[in-house]
């Protein structure tokens, strides 16, 4: 019996790994924030809340020299309607799907109206910063009406910007 388990542990860590990967880029964490979030401080207690050290830093990656990544669709200052096809183009580096560790990839992060995280710190998963864990290179959103920034983030198979990152400028579009 626990042969059996142990046989299938790489199929559930790699399964945690890859949950991002819905085609629409990913709904809203499931509560506690899945597999990306970091436990809450104040679960162990308000002692522990209060000492608890801030989230260490992952060593990033190395990015391939001269990787860039940048929007196809839609363009700089486009006013656009719902739903909103973007594209992503990348260059110098391959795309791999999330848990998956290949030297000079990643996948595409998109960030609507968000920065990018900290440096070493994993991409959060929420409605402001969409993951394409499977590889994906394009979606459609909807938008609520007005001004919107977004920002192509690459991140590894941990979804960790890699050093330098890889990231594009920001693209600003107003939805009618």
């Amino acid at each position: 019996m626990v042969q059996v388990a142990l046989r299938y542990l790489p199929l559930a860590i790699l399964g945690a790994l890859v949950g991002c990967s819905e085609p629409d880029g990913g709904a809203a964490p499931p509560p506690g924030g899945g597999p990306d979030a970091a436990p809450a401080p104040e679960a162990a207690g308000p002692a522990a809340a209060a000492t608890a050290p801030a989230a260490p830093a992952i060593q990033p990656k190395p990015a391939p020299e001269g990787a860039s990544v940048y929007f196809i669709a839609p363009e700089d200052g486009a006013t656009v309607t719902n739903p909103v096809r973007v594209v992503f183009g990348l260059k110098g580096m391959g795309v791999a799907p999330a848990g998956i560790a290949r030297e000079g990839t990643g996948h595409h992060h998109l960030l609507i109206d968000a920065d990018p995280p900290p440096p070493g710190t994993p991409i959060p998963t929420d409605d402001r910063h969409r993951h394409f864990g499977a590889g994906q290179t394009e979606t459609e959103l909807t938008l609520p009406p007005g001004e919107h920034t977004l920002r192509l983030l690459v991140g590894d198979e941990l979804h960790v910007p890699h050093d330098p990152p890889v990231m594009s400028e920001p693209i600003t579009i107003r939805v009618q």
